[in-house]
């Protein structure tokens, strides 16, 4: 009867692990963005890099705007290419702790960066009913992207626990 008692006990740990290994999100629940995000040891962390708008408008003269369209349009673009690299290594934007923006200023907008437009985009894919689970970010206005036209850049770290 021993011998089965140990492994056991430790069959039941290791199933009780993954749900141990979650980040823990700080933060007003009011606000739409994390305070912090605490990522316990163990955990698989994803690194996405920098990931820009696609084309919204073949049809549009190369480098501008209507070409990838406006900030919240870009922003959108951006999180559905992030979505579909997250999803390939079976996670969400759920899975999604930390977040760094670059925004160029938008001609419509007399040249500031159209944070608005962004956060009406980001809004759609975190602190929804459907995907409670909200970012620590930066945002930062930037001079320039990799091409012309492109307003909007977004980076992420996710996290999952091991299997």
């Amino acid at each position: 009867m021993r011998k089965f008692i140990l492994p056991a006990a430790l069959l039941a740990l290791a199933a009780a692990t993954p749900a141990a290994a979650q980040v823990k999100r700080i933060g007003a629940p009011t606000s739409p963005i994390l305070q912090a995000a605490v990522v316990p040891a163990g955990t698989d962390i994803m690194y996405v890099s920098g990931i820009t708008p696609p084309v919204l408008n073949p049809g549009a003269p190369a480098g501008t705007p209507p070409e990838f369209g406006d900030t919240k349009t870009q922003t959108i673009g951006v999180l559905k290419r992030i979505e579909d690299i997250l999803k390939a290594e079976g996670l969400t934007h759920g899975d999604v702790f930390m977040m760094r923006v670059l925004l160029v200023g938008d001609p419509a907008k007399g040249g500031a960066m159209d944070f608005a437009g962004m956060m009406e985009g980001y809004k759609q894919f975190y602190g929804t009913e459907a995907q409670p689970n909200k970012t620590a970010r930066i945002t930062s206005q930037v001079a320039a992207l990799v091409a012309p036209g492109m307003m909007v850049e977004i980076e992420v770290q996710a996290a999952k626990p091991k299997k």
